[in-house]
């Protein structure tokens, strides 16, 4: 990640509404899921941030393989193995998997996926979100450094590469689709310089957050066929 953007991650994962409304709609989906409680495993965690809301779900652990996004005293530190997940061994297995915004900054994503499918009980869960459609390729994924943006078609190819069986595929942050084809539309005239996301001011970050959550609860049951982001949950043999 760029460091001045790993430098505020924290900041911006507690705040920004974003990423408030992205764990809310992770959290719904592990209730709905009805899972037992068991091990979980946060791939890319950082420094745990999402620990504590995964705590009611089981127990939680995190892998994460960038130095700059554990911060000098990560309070989760001894749940969190610094290093490339590809050679992650913990000797246990785990009931869930989590690899939130991981995909798209892989040239094999299957092969990750694999190696989650290895370190799964059998018919645990991963469950994955990614960014949708590269027609919505913007200067944020290139501050990101993904290599790629994702449909339910390419994502579920990847998915059953991998040797897992796709159970839900859903797009969320149906009104963003539409915000980031202007903001691509207005880079490709102006070309801005890329910079890291910041929080906005109050209102906009509390508006853009309340959108974004009753749009979740309005479609929870609904399959709509745009979004700017894309969930997938998978089962293992």
């Amino acid at each position: 990640m760029d460091p001045a953007y790993a430098a505020r991650y924290g900041e911006l994962y507690r705040r920004h509404w974003w990423w408030r409304a992205r764990e809310a709609l992770v959290v719904a989906e592990l209730r709905r899921l009805s899972l037992p409680r068991g091990r979980i495993l946060d791939v890319g965690s950082g420094d745990g941030l999402f620990f504590e809301p995964l705590a009611q779900f089981g127990e939680p652990e995190g892998v994460e393989p960038d130095p700059a996004m554990l911060g000098p005293a990560p309070r989760h530190r001894q749940r969190i193995h610094a290093g490339p997940f590809e050679t992650f061994e913990p000797g246990r297995r785990y009931s869930l998997i989590l690899m939130l915004d991981v995909l798209e900054h892989l040239t094999a994503p299957d092969a990750f996926l694999r190696h989650g499918v290895a370190l799964l009980e059998p018919g645990g869960r991963v469950v994955v979100t990614v960014p949708a459609f590269p027609v919505l390729w913007t200067n944020h994924d290139a501050v990101n450094r993904h290599v790629a943006r994702y449909t339910r078609a390419s994502l579920h190819r990847v998915i059953e590469q991998a040797g897992l069986c796709a159970e839900r595929m859903v797009y969320f942050f149906h009104w963003l689709f539409f915000a980031k084809l202007a903001a691509r539309a207005y880079q490709a005239l102006a070309r801005p310089s890329p910079r890291p996301p910041s929080v906005p001011p109050a209102p906009v970050n509390l508006v853009a957050w309340a959108v974004s959550r009753v749009e979740q609860l309005v479609h929870a049951r609904r399959l709509v066929p745009f979004g700017s982001s894309l969930l997938a949950i998978a089962r293992a043999p």
